[in-house]
């Protein structure tokens, strides 16, 4: 298995700046433990938490809680010394909540075509279990994608965040490529988010735009929240564009960017935090 688990701040947008130098930062007097008045919240320092998740060392932490880049549960910090927990307040970093918590983890992998979207199967089919191996205790994917479909999967060993994201009611975005037989018809982004019926009831998608036409063929983004099976492929076919390729590029805010098919990395702490956030945890 090709597995690809890029450091996390490779991949946090609003982390540009932050210092990686954890341990060659100079002591700041104001890391210096203060007494607990009894009447500071109990919990770690609000500095130390943003430490350890990798924002920057705890001098640059204090930096930017005195800059006001800093949230916790929504509300904006500018005191030093403030004292969170962990397992429950929710933080963030201009605006970018970040992931503390350690127990915990969520994986991104484009799948290839081919493999079953299930962690075991009795017929010996390559499955995502088998790409995952022993890569962390509890995983499971989210959501399906069927064994002809390629792209983004994620998965993760929070029950919750992995059933908030596949529930309908949360309206979670899915974005896809397809490779269609035809010319697109003019009006058809219109009609689409209008909504067509299908046999098992009325879709309507969110977003639809043509990327590319050449030679009888066509590339189109498809962009909805629906969740039944072979939707995408059915949805266009009655529609007269009968998809030959489909590959899923985008599960909310999280991107298959240029992973390469069959690799896997690790969500950063922001990604994390921005589809929590997206689901309400």
């Amino acid at each position: 298995m090709n597995t690809a688990t890029p450091d996390d701040e490779t991949t946090t947008a609003a982390g540009e700046g932050w210092s990686e130098d954890m341990e060659l930062a100079p002591v700041h007097p104001s890391d210096r433990e203060r007494e607990d008045t009894g009447e500071e919240r109990q919990g770690e320092r609000l500095q130390k938490v943003l430490a350890r998740a990798g924002v920057g060392s705890r001098r640059v932490s204090e930096d930017l809680i005195e800059a006001g880049r800093i949230s916790v549960n929504g509300a904006q910090v500018r005191v030093q010394g403030m004292r969170v927990d962990p397992a429950v307040d929710k933080i963030a970093v201009d605006g970018v909540r970040i992931e503390i918590r350690d127990d915990r983890v969520t994986y991104a992998m484009n799948k290839p075509p081919g493999v079953i979207t299930a962690m075991s199967d009795d017929r010996n089919r390559p499955t995502v279990g088998d790409m995952v191996g022993d890569l962390a205790k509890g995983l499971t994917h989210v959501g399906r994608l069927d064994q002809d479909t390629e792209g983004l999967l994620l998965l993760t060993n929070d029950g919750e965040l992995a059933h908030r994201l596949a529930h309908p009611s949360y309206e979670v975005r899915k974005t896809y490529l397809a490779q269609v037989s035809g010319s697109v018809p003019r009006d058809l982004a219109r009609r689409l988010r209008a909504g067509v019926q299908l046999d098992d009831g009325p879709v309507k998608v969110d977003a639809f735009r043509v990327v590319d036409t050449h030679a009888g063929q066509s590339v189109v983004e498809v962009v909805l929240h629906e969740g039944r099976k072979h939707i995408v492929r059915r949805l266009l076919a009655h529609v007269g564009l009968p998809v030959s390729r489909l590959t899923r590029t985008a599960i909310g805010p999280i991107e298959l960017r240029a992973m390469r098919s069959g690799t896997i990395r690790k969500l950063s702490r922001a990604e994390v935090g921005a589809i929590e956030e997206l689901v309400g945890l």
